[in-house]
């Protein structure tokens, strides 16, 4: 049974989590103390390596909304959580094949640092860019809010502090994680954030294993961990169904989504910049998708053991299914490797909101500006103070949302996804996209998945009912991210030539 009170009953966890405090404070001071330009601040100075580059863009991906918030929509959907998860085994080389090498030599000939930057050369659009960049801070508040929530539960199952302040636990415990990853990304920037996803993401990759290990021999193995859910009252059958306990679209949603929406998640893009050698992207797809694969083990071995492990009546019903991680971790793996995976956790939602609070800063400080044709004077200290005006967003956000923190997370995906993914990963392969299609289509993918994300969750105006539009199951996100496509194709098709030119140096990237 789960401890209450670790901080008084398992010291060792307590211990890692401050020794991992000390190594990622340790390397923010480190990193602020190269961080002297803007290009250091948001793209590492573009002297990082193979290695480190790969485990950023899968630290990026993989943080709290994977560790804690997998294993929790699992608990409440059954194994249709995993459609989310499966792109896994082919997204690394999509990403990497379809615009990485793209990208990175945009920034070989242009000054190039950001996804908005991209589309300023691509389509030489201010509008494009400008919209481009209130997606990435519409989106990032979603996702940051996610990293934000996925803390706190950390905090308060690591501290126990729910066991004395009840329901003001989680706003104190997002506040004081708040507070820890702006003393680390106001100072360091991406150099902080990129070392630290070095940290975080070998930890993982170590960890994963063993934490699937200890979930199968928690529940006495895969043919008792199937039977105690088949059998149980609370999940039943249609738990372990490839489609759970929700609607075919749902699943197709959920896959759709991740899968091809991943072409446009900023986070991830923005460190393909960073790679200090083009030539080596061929490898990344390797890496990236090598370490993915590891650490979805955890989502996969604890999604599964808690539930089991609830039907054995070894767990009590969780009241948040976002405890599932966190509960498995306290109450079955040892206190060293619950430490490890803790602290591995945390570093992953460090780094991760790390990047979120730089792209958002880049985007309000340098993208926006550039497309309304101003520069921002001292744009690293405007960064700063930007880093810190987006968190606070985030964490308001986060506490007003109200849901699990998978679900944010995949509204925050799927709205970088509906904008970005068919600007970039179209327009970067295809001529004939024109500079209005990429406007349109960013404004539709944007538009239409806040619509349907509001239809879906205001409960003040009673006249209209919920998910307006939409039939049971289909998810905003998907239906957005196929509008956006549809709209960028549909428009570029019927044009008869491209309405602004595409400059020589771009038409030979698109051709390499």
């Amino acid at each position: 049974m789960p401890d209450a009170h670790p901080v008084f009953d398992k010291p060792v966890i307590v211990v890692v989590a401050l020794i991992y405090l000390g190594v990622v404070t340790a390397i923010g001071f480190w990193s602020a103390r190269r961080t002297h330009t803007v290009q250091d601040f948001f793209i590492a100075g573009q002297g990082v390596g193979l290695v480190v580059t790969a485990f950023a863009t899968m630290s990026a991906a993989f943080s709290g909304f994977v560790f804690i918030g997998g294993p929790g929509l699992t608990y409440r959907m059954g194994l249709a959580s995993l459609f989310i998860s499966i792109p896994v085994s082919f997204t690394a080389g999509l990403l990497c094949w379809v615009v990485a090498k793209r990208l990175r030599l945009l920034a070989e000939v242009r000054d190039v640092m950001t996804v908005p930057d991209a589309i300023l050369v691509r389509y030489r659009s201010r509008a494009a860019s400008g919209l481009a960049a209130i997606a990435v801070v519409v989106g990032t508040i979603g996702y940051l809010g996610a990293q934000l929530l996925a803390m706190g539960v950390m905090i308060e199952s690591i501290f126990g502090t729910r066991a004395w302040l009840g329901e003001g636990s989680l706003p104190l415990a997002m506040g004081a994680g708040l507070t820890l990853i702006l003393l680390y990304a106001v100072g360091g920037g991406m150099v902080a954030g990129v070392y630290t996803d070095l940290f975080q993401g070998a930890l993982m990759v170590l960890a994963a294993g063993a934490v699937f290990a200890y979930a199968v021999v928690a529940g006495g193995g895969t043919a008792a961990i199937a039977e105690s859910i088949m059998t149980s009252d609370a999940f039943g059958p249609a738990f372990l169904d490839p489609l759970g306990n929700v609607p075919l679209l749902t699943a197709i949603g959920f896959f759709f989504v991740f899968a091809v929406g991943n072409l446009g998640q900023p986070h991830m893009l923005h460190k393909f910049y960073m790679l200090d050698d083009p030539r080596k992207l061929k490898w990344m797809p390797l890496v990236v998708g090598t370490t993915q694969a590891m650490c979805v083990l955890i989502w996969l071995g604890i999604g599964l053991a808690v539930p089991a492990l609830v039907a054995q009546g070894q767990i009590p019903p969780l009241v948040n299914p976002d405890a599932a991680s966190p509960t498995f971790l306290l109450g079955f793996v040892p206190a060293l490797l619950a430490g490890l995976v803790f602290a591995g956790i945390l570093a992953a939602i460090m780094s991760t909101a790390d990047s979120f609070v730089n792209i958002a800063a880049a985007a309000l400080v340098h993208d926006l500006p550039r497309a309304l044709g101003r520069r921002v004077a001292n744009e690293l200290r405007w960064s700063r103070i930007a880093v810190v005006v987006v968190a606070l967003c985030s964490a308001a956000f986060a506490l007003a949302y109200g849901d699990l923190i998978a679900l944010l997370g995949t509204f925050a995906f799927g709205t970088f996804g509906a904008a970005l993914a068919p600007a970039i990963a179209i327009g970067l392969n295809w001529q004939r996209v024109t500079a209005a299609a990429a406007t349109a289509s960013i404004a539709t993918g944007m538009g239409v998945n806040l619509s349907l994300e509001f239809l879906a969750k205001q409960t003040f105006l009673t006249w209209l009912p919920k998910a307006t539009f939409l039939a049971p199951g289909v998810l905003p996100t998907a239906v957005s991210l196929a509008a956006s496509f549809a709209v960028l194709i549909l428009i570029s098709w019927l044009a008869p030539r491209p309405d602004q030119p595409i400059d020589d140096d771009v038409v030979a990237v698109m051709e390499m």
